[in-house]
C-alpha cells in the first residue's frame, strides 16, 4: 500500500510541476513557438555565419540574432510608427471635418463610375439635415476610431512579440544542436520509429510552410514596391510592408493595390491608375499562383482555406505572430494527421 501511495505521490508531484510550468511559460508560448520555428527555418543561415566565425556558437547566433532584428524589427518600427503616426492625423481629420460643419460631398465622389452619382445624391440628402448626419457622423466615428486604434495595438504589440522572438532565438541558435538531440530521443521513447519519423516530417512541413509563405510574400511585397514607386504612390514602404503581412490572406493584396489604384484615380492620374490595377492583377497577385507552389513543393499542397483560417485564428489565439504561426500549426496538424494515419502499423514486441 505504501508503495503504491508512494507511485502516485510521484505521478501527482510531477503532473504539478508540468502543469506549473505550463503556466509561467503561457505568455510567452507564442513567442517560444515562433522562435522555434524561425530558428528552424534560418538555421543554414546560422550555418553559414558559425562557418565564418570558425565555429564560435555563441558569436554565430548574436551575429544571426542581429541580422534577423536588421530583416524584421526595423522595417516593423517603421511600420508601426508610420501606421500611429497615420492614424493620429486621420482621426484629426475626421474630428475636424465633423466639427467644420462643412456637409457638401467630395467633387471626385460623383465620377465614380456606376455608382458615384447615387453616392453623391444619398450624400447631399444627408446634408440637406445637419442633425442628421451629425448624428451619422458620431455613430460611425466612435466605431471607427476603436478600429483604428486596435490596428494600432495589434502592430504595437506586434513589434513586442517580435523583438522577444528574436531575443529567444538567440539562444535556440547557441543551444540548438542539444535541443534537437534532446527532442530526438525524446520523440524516440515516446514512438520508436514513427515518433522519429513524425518528428523528420513536421521538420519538412514548417520549412515548406514557411519558405512558401514568407518567401512568397517577400516577393509580393517588392513587386508591389516598384509598381508604387513607378505609379507615384505615396509612403510605398508602408503600403508594401502591408501587402507582405496581408499577403497571406487571399483576398489580402488586391485590398492595398486597388487602394492605390482608387487613390491615384481620385488625383485624376487615370493612367497610373490603370497601370496600378494591371500591375496589380498581373503581376503582384498572379505571383502567388506560380511561386507558392514552387517553393514549398517538397511538402504537400496546402489549402488556401487553411491558409486563411491560420492566419484569422492564429491571430486571434496568439497575437500579431500567429500570422504566421497559424499557418504553419494547422499545415503541421494536417500534415502529421496525414501521415500517422499512412503510417504501417507497429510491430509487437
Amino acid at each position: 500500500m505504501n508503495e503504491a501511495v508512494r507511485a502516485y505521490a510521484r505521478i501527482a508531484l510531477v503532473a504539478l510541476i508540468l502543469i506549473g510550468a505550463f503556466w509561467v511559460l503561457a505568455p510567452f508560448l507564442a513567442a517560444l513557438m515562433f522562435a522555434a520555428i524561425l530558428c528552424l527555418s534560418t538555421w543554414p543561415l546560422f550555418v553559414w555565419v558559425e562557418t565564418r566565425v570558425k565555429g564560435r556558437a555563441t558569436l554565430a547566433a548574436l551575429l544571426t540574432s542581429l541580422i534577423l532584428a536588421v530583416a524584421v524589427l526595423l522595417p516593423m518600427s517603421y511600420l508601426a510608427a508610420t501606421v500611429t503616426d497615420g492614424v493620429t492625423q486621420l482621426l484629426a481629420l475626421l474630428r475636424d471635418w465633423f466639427a467644420a460643419g462643412d456637409w457638401s460631398p467630395p467633387a471626385w465622389l460623383s465620377a465614380l463610375p456606376l455608382i458615384g452619382d447615387h453616392l453623391d445624391a444619398y450624400w447631399r440628402n444627408l446634408a440637406a439635415s445637419q442633425e442628421d448626419l451629425a448624428r451619422l457622423g458620431q455613430q460611425l466615428f466612435e466605431p471607427t476610431r476603436r478600429l483604428l486604434l486596435a490596428a494600432v495595438g495589434l502592430i504595437g504589440q506586434g513589434l513586442l512579440e517580435l523583438t522577444l522572438v528574436v531575443f529567444i532565438a538567440f539562444f535556440f541558435y547557441r543551444d540548438g544542436r542539444a535541443l534537437a538531440a534532446h527532442l530526438d530521443r525524446l520523440a524516440e521513447k515516446i514512438g520508436a520509429e514513427l515518433g522519429q519519423r513524425m518528428l523528420k516530417l513536421a521538420h519538412t512541413t514548417i520549412m515548406g510552410v514557411m519558405v512558401g509563405i514568407v518567401g512568397t510574400a517577400a516577393a509580393q511585397a517588392l513587386l508591389a514596391l516598384v509598381g508604387f514607386l513607378i505609379a507615384g504612390v505615396p509612403a510605398p514602404l508602408l503600403l508594401s510592408s502591408a501587402v507582405f503581412f496581408l499577403s497571406m490572406i487571399p483576398v489580402g493584396p488586391p485590398l492595398i493595390w486597388g487602394g492605390a489604384a482608387w487613390w491615384l484615380y481620385g488625383q485624376g492620374e487615370m493612367g497610373m491608375a490603370i497601370f496600378m490595377v494591371i500591375w496589380g492583377v498581373a503581376v503582384i497577385s498572379s505571383v502567388d499562383n506560380f511561386l507558392k507552389p514552387i517553393l514549398i513543393s517538397r511538402t504537400s499542397s496546402l489549402p488556401i482555406l487553411l491558409i486563411a483560417l491560420g492566419v484569422f485564428g492564429g491571430i486571434l489565439a496568439f497575437g500579431f505572430v500567429g500570422i504566421f504561426l497559424g499557418p504553419v500549426i494547422l499545415a503541421l496538424a494536417l500534415t502529421l494527421v496525414a501521415g500517422w494515419s499512412s503510417a504501417p502499423p507497429a510491430n509487437p514486441a
